[in-house]
Protein backbone atom coordinates (compact mmCIF):
# COMPACT_ATOMS: atom_id res chain seq x y z
CA UNK A 1 0.00 0.00 0.00
CA UNK A 2 1.32 3.44 -0.98
CA UNK A 3 1.68 6.40 1.12
CA UNK A 4 -1.11 7.94 -1.40
CA UNK A 5 -3.78 5.13 -0.65
CA UNK A 6 -2.90 5.88 2.96
CA UNK A 7 -3.55 9.05 3.23
CA UNK A 8 -6.49 8.39 0.97
CA UNK A 9 -7.71 5.83 3.38
CA UNK A 10 -7.67 8.22 6.49
CA UNK A 11 -8.90 10.99 4.62
CA UNK A 12 -12.20 9.19 4.24
CA UNK A 13 -11.93 7.97 8.14
CA UNK A 14 -11.59 11.64 9.44
CA UNK A 15 -7.82 12.77 9.69
CA UNK A 16 -9.19 15.91 8.12
CA UNK A 17 -10.83 16.45 11.28
CA UNK A 18 -7.31 15.85 13.34
CA UNK A 19 -7.39 17.85 16.33
CA UNK A 20 -4.08 19.66 14.50
CA UNK A 21 -6.34 21.01 11.76
CA UNK A 22 -8.11 23.12 14.37
CA UNK A 23 -4.79 24.12 15.96
CA UNK A 24 -4.30 25.36 11.96
CA UNK A 25 -7.65 27.02 11.79
CA UNK A 26 -7.34 28.81 14.55
CA UNK A 27 -3.85 29.77 13.76
CA UNK A 28 -4.77 31.11 10.53
CA UNK A 29 -7.49 33.04 11.91
CA UNK A 30 -5.43 34.71 14.32
CA UNK A 31 -2.93 35.30 12.12
CA UNK A 32 -5.30 37.67 10.04
CA UNK A 33 -7.13 39.16 13.19
CA UNK A 34 -3.70 40.65 13.58
CA UNK A 35 -2.49 41.49 10.07
CA UNK A 36 -5.67 43.28 9.95
CA UNK A 37 -5.26 45.27 13.31
CA UNK A 38 -1.65 46.17 11.84
CA UNK A 39 -2.71 47.70 8.75
CA UNK A 40 -4.99 49.52 10.31
CA UNK A 41 -2.83 50.83 13.16
CA UNK A 42 -0.46 51.90 10.31
CA UNK A 43 -2.87 54.04 8.12
CA UNK A 44 -4.34 55.87 10.85
CA UNK A 45 -3.32 59.55 10.08
CA UNK A 46 -2.83 62.16 13.08
CA UNK A 47 -3.00 65.42 12.24
CA UNK A 48 -1.76 67.87 14.49
CA UNK A 49 -3.42 71.70 14.69
CA UNK A 50 -2.07 74.09 12.58
CA UNK A 51 -0.19 76.56 14.92
CA UNK A 52 -2.01 80.23 15.01
CA UNK A 53 0.97 81.79 17.30
CA UNK A 54 0.59 85.06 14.71
CA UNK A 55 -2.97 85.31 14.48
CA UNK A 56 -3.83 88.07 16.44
CA UNK A 57 -1.12 90.39 14.41
CA UNK A 58 -3.95 90.08 11.02
CA UNK A 59 -1.54 87.92 8.81
CA UNK A 60 -1.60 84.41 7.76
CA UNK A 61 1.53 82.37 8.52
CA UNK A 62 0.87 79.96 5.64
CA UNK A 63 0.42 82.29 2.91
CA UNK A 64 3.78 84.67 4.42
CA UNK A 65 5.75 81.45 3.97
CA UNK A 66 5.08 80.94 0.65
CA UNK A 67 5.81 84.82 -0.09
CA UNK A 68 8.95 84.51 2.05
CA UNK A 69 10.21 81.65 0.21
CA UNK A 70 9.76 83.46 -2.74
CA UNK A 71 10.90 87.11 -2.36
CA UNK A 72 12.86 86.44 0.89
CA UNK A 73 14.69 83.32 1.34
CA UNK A 74 17.53 84.03 -1.40
CA UNK A 75 18.71 86.75 1.23
CA UNK A 76 17.57 86.11 4.45
CA UNK A 77 16.56 83.25 7.18
CA UNK A 78 14.97 83.32 9.75
CA UNK A 79 17.10 82.46 12.51
CA UNK A 80 21.14 83.43 11.10
CA UNK A 81 22.55 86.29 9.11
CA UNK A 82 23.24 86.30 5.49
CA UNK A 83 23.52 88.52 3.15
CA UNK A 84 20.67 90.19 5.42
CA UNK A 85 19.59 90.36 8.94
CA UNK A 86 18.09 87.53 10.39
CA UNK A 87 14.29 87.85 10.26
CA UNK A 88 12.77 86.28 13.50
CA UNK A 89 10.66 88.15 15.29
CA UNK A 90 11.87 90.97 13.06
CA UNK A 91 8.03 92.88 13.37
CA UNK A 92 8.55 92.88 17.49
CA UNK A 93 12.17 93.60 17.20
CA UNK A 94 11.82 96.55 15.36
CA UNK A 95 8.86 97.88 17.31
CA UNK A 96 10.30 97.10 21.06
CA UNK A 97 13.60 97.72 20.63
CA UNK A 98 14.39 100.40 17.66
CA UNK A 99 10.66 102.10 18.59
CA UNK A 100 9.72 101.66 14.40
CA UNK A 101 5.97 100.97 13.38
CA UNK A 102 4.97 99.22 11.03
CA UNK A 103 4.43 101.83 8.56
CA UNK A 104 8.21 101.98 8.68
CA UNK A 105 8.54 98.28 7.69
CA UNK A 106 6.20 98.73 5.05
CA UNK A 107 8.06 101.55 3.30
CA UNK A 108 11.40 99.83 3.74
CA UNK A 109 10.08 96.60 2.67
CA UNK A 110 8.57 98.31 -0.60
CA UNK A 111 11.15 100.82 -1.36
CA UNK A 112 14.42 100.72 1.03
CA UNK A 113 16.57 102.88 -1.32
CA UNK A 114 14.06 105.74 -0.88
CA UNK A 115 14.47 105.63 3.33
CA UNK A 116 18.32 105.32 2.82
CA UNK A 117 17.96 108.72 0.38
CA UNK A 118 15.99 110.67 2.89
CA UNK A 119 18.98 109.83 5.79
CA UNK A 120 16.62 107.67 7.70
CA UNK A 121 18.67 106.53 10.77
CA UNK A 122 17.87 103.35 11.32
CA UNK A 123 17.81 102.31 7.30
CA UNK A 124 20.99 103.64 6.63
CA UNK A 125 22.85 102.16 9.69
CA UNK A 126 21.58 98.61 8.24
CA UNK A 127 22.34 99.19 4.93
CA UNK A 128 26.03 100.16 6.56
CA UNK A 129 26.23 97.04 8.57
CA UNK A 130 25.71 94.88 5.78
CA UNK A 131 28.51 95.98 3.49
CA UNK A 132 25.68 98.59 1.47
CA UNK A 133 24.12 95.00 -0.01
CA UNK A 134 21.43 96.73 -1.94
CA UNK A 135 17.94 95.45 -1.29
CA UNK A 136 15.27 94.54 -3.82
CA UNK A 137 12.42 96.41 -3.86
CA UNK A 138 8.95 95.16 -3.55
CA UNK A 139 6.57 97.65 -4.72
CA UNK A 140 4.09 95.47 -5.70
CA UNK A 141 3.85 93.71 -2.13
CA UNK A 142 0.51 94.85 -0.26
CA UNK A 143 0.53 95.57 2.64
CA UNK A 144 -1.72 92.68 3.69
CA UNK A 145 1.23 90.12 1.45
CA UNK A 146 3.83 91.80 3.91
CA UNK A 147 1.74 91.25 7.06
CA UNK A 148 1.19 87.54 6.22
CA UNK A 149 5.06 87.50 6.02
CA UNK A 150 5.92 89.28 9.15
CA UNK A 151 3.47 86.93 10.55
CA UNK A 152 5.42 83.74 9.34
CA UNK A 153 8.33 85.04 10.66
CA UNK A 154 6.70 85.83 14.18
CA UNK A 155 5.31 81.84 14.31
CA UNK A 156 7.48 79.29 16.73
CA UNK A 157 8.84 76.81 14.02
CA UNK A 158 7.37 73.48 13.44
CA UNK A 159 8.23 71.02 15.41
CA UNK A 160 11.00 68.40 13.81
CA UNK A 161 9.46 65.37 11.94
CA UNK A 162 10.53 62.18 12.93
CA UNK A 163 11.82 61.14 9.58
CA UNK A 164 13.69 57.86 10.49
CA UNK A 165 10.49 56.54 13.06
CA UNK A 166 8.42 57.39 9.80
CA UNK A 167 10.26 55.56 7.60
CA UNK A 168 10.94 52.47 9.58
CA UNK A 169 6.65 52.69 10.83
CA UNK A 170 7.87 52.61 14.46
CA UNK A 171 5.94 56.10 15.48
CA UNK A 172 3.67 55.20 18.96
CA UNK A 173 3.21 59.00 19.85
CA UNK A 174 -0.44 58.81 19.80
CA UNK A 175 -3.25 56.37 20.09
CA UNK A 176 -3.54 53.99 17.05
CA UNK A 177 -7.16 53.21 16.31
CA UNK A 178 -7.16 49.58 17.22
CA UNK A 179 -5.47 50.61 20.55
CA UNK A 180 -2.75 47.60 20.95
CA UNK A 181 1.02 48.46 20.46
CA UNK A 182 3.11 47.21 17.63
CA UNK A 183 5.35 45.35 19.82
CA UNK A 184 2.54 42.93 20.86
CA UNK A 185 1.16 42.81 17.50
CA UNK A 186 4.67 41.51 16.47
CA UNK A 187 4.86 39.15 19.35
CA UNK A 188 1.47 37.83 19.01
CA UNK A 189 2.93 37.35 14.78
CA UNK A 190 5.84 35.66 16.39
CA UNK A 191 3.72 33.08 18.59
CA UNK A 192 1.48 32.26 15.51
CA UNK A 193 4.53 31.10 13.27
CA UNK A 194 5.96 29.23 16.14
CA UNK A 195 2.38 27.01 16.41
CA UNK A 196 2.60 26.60 13.21
CA UNK A 197 6.04 24.93 12.98
CA UNK A 198 5.36 22.76 15.93
CA UNK A 199 2.06 21.96 14.26
CA UNK A 200 4.01 21.00 10.71
CA UNK A 201 6.36 18.62 12.84
CA UNK A 202 3.41 17.05 14.43
CA UNK A 203 1.44 16.53 10.99
CA UNK A 204 5.02 14.73 9.74
CA UNK A 205 5.30 12.88 12.39
CA UNK A 206 1.84 11.18 12.45
CA UNK A 207 2.70 10.42 8.95
CA UNK A 208 5.62 8.52 9.40
CA UNK A 209 3.63 6.54 11.88
CA UNK A 210 0.44 5.68 9.70
CA UNK A 211 3.06 4.58 7.01
CA UNK A 212 4.89 2.06 9.56
CA UNK A 213 1.91 1.21 10.58
CA UNK A 214 0.85 0.16 7.30
CA UNK A 215 4.14 -1.62 6.37
CA UNK A 216 5.15 1.10 3.91
CA UNK A 217 9.16 0.73 4.22
CA UNK A 218 11.04 3.00 1.99
CA UNK A 219 13.64 1.58 -0.21
CA UNK A 220 16.79 2.83 0.72
CA UNK A 221 19.32 0.22 -0.44
CA UNK A 222 19.00 0.29 -3.59
CA UNK A 223 20.43 3.73 -3.97
CA UNK A 224 24.41 1.63 -2.60
CA UNK A 225 23.67 -0.57 -5.08
CA UNK A 226 23.98 2.15 -7.87
CA UNK A 227 27.31 2.88 -9.82
CA UNK A 228 28.45 6.42 -8.88
CA UNK A 229 28.37 8.92 -11.42
CA UNK A 230 32.00 10.01 -11.61
CA UNK A 231 32.37 6.48 -12.18
CA UNK A 232 30.10 5.79 -14.79
CA UNK A 233 31.67 9.05 -16.46
CA UNK A 234 34.68 8.27 -16.24
CA UNK A 235 34.43 5.10 -18.10
CA UNK A 236 32.84 6.83 -21.54
CA UNK A 237 35.77 8.49 -23.45
CA UNK A 238 33.28 10.17 -25.41
CA UNK A 239 32.17 12.70 -22.56
CA UNK A 240 35.14 13.00 -21.25
CA UNK A 241 36.34 14.46 -24.53
CA UNK A 242 33.68 16.60 -25.16
CA UNK A 243 33.85 17.91 -21.63
CA UNK A 244 37.46 18.47 -22.17
CA UNK A 245 37.42 20.68 -25.27
CA UNK A 246 34.29 22.23 -23.80
CA UNK A 247 36.02 23.49 -20.62
CA UNK A 248 39.10 24.45 -22.81
CA UNK A 249 36.83 26.73 -24.93
CA UNK A 250 35.30 28.23 -21.81
CA UNK A 251 38.60 29.17 -20.25
CA UNK A 252 39.79 30.74 -23.20
CA UNK A 253 36.48 32.52 -23.69
CA UNK A 254 36.46 33.89 -20.06
CA UNK A 255 40.58 34.53 -19.98
CA UNK A 256 39.74 36.88 -23.41
CA UNK A 257 36.66 38.72 -21.94
CA UNK A 258 38.92 39.13 -18.71
CA UNK A 259 41.52 40.86 -20.03
CA UNK A 260 39.58 43.20 -22.50
CA UNK A 261 38.20 44.77 -19.49
CA UNK A 262 41.66 45.78 -18.33
CA UNK A 263 41.54 49.55 -18.59
CA UNK A 264 37.95 49.42 -18.49
CA UNK A 265 36.32 50.99 -15.85
CA UNK A 266 32.71 50.95 -15.91
CA UNK A 267 30.46 51.20 -12.75
CA UNK A 268 33.79 52.95 -11.27
CA UNK A 269 32.35 55.15 -8.27
CA UNK A 270 34.52 56.73 -6.16
CA UNK A 271 34.34 58.39 -3.04
CA UNK A 272 35.02 62.49 -3.08
CA UNK A 273 36.39 64.65 -0.56
CA UNK A 274 32.90 66.60 -0.43
CA UNK A 275 30.10 64.55 -1.09
CA UNK A 276 28.30 65.87 -4.28
CA UNK A 277 24.59 64.78 -4.73
CA UNK A 278 23.75 64.89 -8.54
CA UNK A 279 20.92 63.10 -7.70
CA UNK A 280 19.69 66.62 -5.08
CA UNK A 281 21.51 69.22 -7.65
CA UNK A 282 20.83 67.89 -11.56
CA UNK A 283 17.90 65.73 -10.32
CA UNK A 284 15.40 67.37 -7.47
CA UNK A 285 16.43 71.16 -8.34
CA UNK A 286 16.82 70.54 -11.53
CA UNK A 287 20.17 72.43 -12.04
CA UNK A 288 21.40 72.26 -15.67
CA UNK A 289 24.55 69.99 -16.04
CA UNK A 290 26.69 72.62 -17.94
CA UNK A 291 25.86 75.75 -15.40
CA UNK A 292 28.82 74.23 -13.57
CA UNK A 293 30.31 71.98 -16.45
CA UNK A 294 30.52 75.19 -18.96
CA UNK A 295 33.90 74.68 -20.36
CA UNK A 296 31.98 71.68 -21.93
CA UNK A 297 30.61 73.89 -24.19
CA UNK A 298 33.87 75.11 -25.59
CA UNK A 299 36.46 73.41 -24.70
CA UNK A 300 38.21 69.94 -25.19
CA UNK A 301 37.21 69.38 -21.30
CA UNK A 302 34.13 69.52 -19.11
CA UNK A 303 36.23 70.88 -16.67
CA UNK A 304 35.69 70.37 -12.91
CA UNK A 305 33.75 73.53 -11.22
CA UNK A 306 35.24 75.96 -9.23
CA UNK A 307 33.61 76.12 -5.48
CA UNK A 308 33.05 79.97 -6.35
CA UNK A 309 30.36 78.39 -8.35
CA UNK A 310 28.76 76.00 -5.46
CA UNK A 311 28.95 79.66 -3.14
CA UNK A 312 26.55 81.16 -6.15
CA UNK A 313 23.83 79.08 -4.70
CA UNK A 314 25.53 78.15 -0.95
CA UNK A 315 26.19 81.95 0.28
CA UNK A 316 22.34 81.33 1.16
CA UNK A 317 21.83 77.60 1.10
CA UNK A 318 23.95 76.57 4.13
CA UNK A 319 22.08 74.13 5.64
CA UNK A 320 19.62 71.04 3.72
CA UNK A 321 16.79 70.86 4.50
CA UNK A 322 14.96 68.10 1.76
CA UNK A 323 11.80 66.33 1.81
CA UNK A 324 9.25 68.11 4.33
CA UNK A 325 8.38 64.42 5.17
CA UNK A 326 12.23 63.42 5.96
CA UNK A 327 14.47 61.53 4.20
CA UNK A 328 13.54 57.62 3.10
CA UNK A 329 14.09 54.25 4.83
CA UNK A 330 16.86 53.48 1.71
CA UNK A 331 18.64 57.48 2.57
CA UNK A 332 18.77 56.81 6.36
CA UNK A 333 20.35 53.24 5.91
CA UNK A 334 23.04 54.97 3.84
CA UNK A 335 23.40 57.40 6.23
CA UNK A 336 22.24 60.40 3.51
CA UNK A 337 20.32 62.32 6.10
CA UNK A 338 19.54 66.28 6.39
CA UNK A 339 22.51 66.49 9.02
CA UNK A 340 24.84 64.50 6.56
CA UNK A 341 24.40 67.27 3.80
CA UNK A 342 24.77 70.00 5.83
CA UNK A 343 27.69 68.52 7.54
CA UNK A 344 29.27 68.30 3.63
CA UNK A 345 28.03 72.03 2.83
CA UNK A 346 29.94 73.06 6.23
CA UNK A 347 32.87 71.26 4.70
CA UNK A 348 32.44 73.50 1.38
CA UNK A 349 32.84 76.74 3.60
CA UNK A 350 35.81 75.26 4.95
CA UNK A 351 37.54 74.87 1.29
CA UNK A 352 36.75 78.08 0.15
CA UNK A 353 37.36 80.09 3.53
CA UNK A 354 33.75 81.14 4.30
CA UNK A 355 33.05 82.99 7.47
CA UNK A 356 29.07 82.34 8.24
CA UNK A 357 28.83 84.42 11.05
CA UNK A 358 30.13 87.71 9.58
CA UNK A 359 28.87 86.62 5.96
CA UNK A 360 32.55 87.27 4.12
CA UNK A 361 35.39 85.53 2.79
CA UNK A 362 38.51 84.81 5.26
CA UNK A 363 40.83 84.46 2.56
CA UNK A 364 42.17 81.17 4.43
CA UNK A 365 41.37 78.87 1.08
CA UNK A 366 41.85 74.96 0.88
CA UNK A 367 42.53 72.98 -2.27
CA UNK A 368 39.70 69.95 -2.77
CA UNK A 369 40.74 67.10 -4.20
CA UNK A 370 38.55 65.38 -6.65
CA UNK A 371 39.06 61.98 -8.00
CA UNK A 372 38.67 61.75 -11.48
CA UNK A 373 35.99 59.55 -12.37
CA UNK A 374 36.12 59.18 -16.58
CA UNK A 375 39.60 59.09 -17.97
CA UNK A 376 40.53 58.37 -21.23
CA UNK A 377 43.73 56.99 -22.50
CA UNK A 378 46.52 59.20 -23.59
CA UNK A 379 46.31 58.48 -27.13
CA UNK A 380 42.79 58.86 -27.43
CA UNK A 381 40.87 62.25 -28.52
CA UNK A 382 37.63 63.50 -27.17
CA UNK A 383 36.19 67.26 -27.47
CA UNK A 384 33.41 67.82 -25.18
CA UNK A 385 32.59 71.35 -27.55
CA UNK A 386 32.49 69.31 -30.63
CA UNK A 387 29.51 66.81 -29.19
CA UNK A 388 27.80 68.95 -27.01
CA UNK A 389 27.97 72.44 -29.34
CA UNK A 390 27.90 71.02 -32.89
CA UNK A 391 26.61 68.00 -32.25
CA UNK A 392 24.02 68.86 -29.60
CA UNK A 393 24.16 65.57 -27.53
CA UNK A 394 22.96 64.86 -24.31
CA UNK A 395 25.18 64.60 -21.24
CA UNK A 396 22.94 61.78 -20.23
CA UNK A 397 23.68 59.82 -23.88
CA UNK A 398 27.38 59.24 -22.57
CA UNK A 399 27.13 59.89 -18.56
CA UNK A 400 23.63 58.26 -17.76
CA UNK A 401 20.65 59.25 -16.13
CA UNK A 402 23.16 61.83 -13.96
CA UNK A 403 19.87 63.11 -12.55
CA UNK A 404 19.25 60.05 -10.11
CA UNK A 405 22.63 59.19 -9.40
CA UNK A 406 23.42 59.84 -5.84
CA UNK A 407 27.36 58.82 -6.53
CA UNK A 408 28.62 59.97 -9.26
CA UNK A 409 30.10 56.62 -11.65
CA UNK A 410 31.27 56.13 -14.61
CA UNK A 411 28.04 54.57 -16.35
CA UNK A 412 29.46 53.63 -19.98
CA UNK A 413 32.34 51.70 -20.43
CA UNK A 414 34.45 54.44 -22.91
CA UNK A 415 36.05 51.90 -25.27
CA UNK A 416 37.24 52.58 -28.78
CA UNK A 417 33.83 49.84 -29.80
CA UNK A 418 31.49 51.92 -27.93
CA UNK A 419 32.64 54.62 -29.31
CA UNK A 420 32.71 53.51 -33.24
CA UNK A 421 29.04 51.94 -32.83
CA UNK A 422 28.18 55.24 -31.33
CA UNK A 423 29.01 56.72 -34.14
CA UNK A 424 28.24 54.42 -37.00
CA UNK A 425 24.07 54.67 -35.29
CA UNK A 426 24.21 58.35 -34.80
CA UNK A 427 22.58 61.10 -37.21
CA UNK A 428 24.15 63.74 -38.04
CA UNK A 429 21.74 67.05 -37.60
CA UNK A 430 23.02 69.26 -40.78
CA UNK A 431 19.76 71.62 -40.29
CA UNK A 432 21.29 74.96 -40.87
CA UNK A 433 24.60 73.67 -40.17
CA UNK A 434 27.62 75.56 -42.45
CA UNK A 435 30.22 73.59 -41.82
CA UNK A 436 28.55 70.36 -43.58
CA UNK A 437 27.20 72.10 -45.84
CA UNK A 438 29.86 71.70 -48.92
CA UNK A 439 30.30 68.05 -48.28
CA UNK A 440 26.52 67.02 -47.53
CA UNK A 441 25.80 66.57 -51.11
CA UNK A 442 28.51 64.69 -52.22
CA UNK A 443 28.33 62.07 -49.48
CA UNK A 444 24.43 61.44 -49.84
CA UNK A 445 25.15 60.82 -53.23
CA UNK A 446 28.24 58.94 -52.16
CA UNK A 447 25.92 56.44 -49.86
CA UNK A 448 22.87 56.69 -51.36
CA UNK A 449 20.98 58.51 -48.47
CA UNK A 450 19.49 61.69 -47.23
CA UNK A 451 20.66 61.19 -43.35
CA UNK A 452 24.59 60.68 -42.69
CA UNK A 453 25.86 58.96 -39.87
CA UNK A 454 29.11 60.12 -38.14
CA UNK A 455 30.72 57.05 -39.57
CA UNK A 456 29.68 57.90 -43.23
CA UNK A 457 31.07 61.95 -42.52
CA UNK A 458 34.64 60.26 -41.27
CA UNK A 459 34.06 59.44 -37.63
CA UNK A 460 35.46 56.10 -38.12
CA UNK A 461 39.30 57.56 -39.55
CA UNK A 462 41.92 56.73 -37.26
CA UNK A 463 43.50 60.08 -37.03
CA UNK A 464 39.50 61.31 -35.97
CA UNK A 465 40.15 60.10 -32.46
CA UNK A 466 43.75 58.91 -32.42
CA UNK A 467 46.80 61.64 -32.49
Amino acid sequence: MTIENIERKHMKKGLNRHPLSRIFGLSLLVFLLLSNSLISQEAAAEEAPAAEAAAEAGGDPAKGKQLFNQNCAACHSLDRKMTGPALANVEQRLLDDEGLDKEWLYAWIKNNQALISAGDAYAVRIYNEYNQAQMTAFPTLSNQDIDDILAYTAAPPPAPVAAAAAAAGSEQGGAASSGVSNELILGALVLVFGLLVVMLILVNNTLRRIAEANGVVLEKEKAAKRTPVWKAFAKNQFLVLVTSIFLILAAGYYAYGWMMQVGVDQGYAPIQPIHYSHKIHAGDNQIDCKYCHSSARVSKHSGIPSLNVCMNCHKSIYEYKGNPEGPSAEDIANGYTNEFYTKEIKKLYKAVGWDEENQRYTGESQPVEWVRIHNLPDFAYFNHSQHVSVAGIECQTCHGPVEEMEIMYQYSPLTMGWCINCHRETKVNLADNAYYENIHAELSKKYGVEELTAAQMGGLECGKCHY
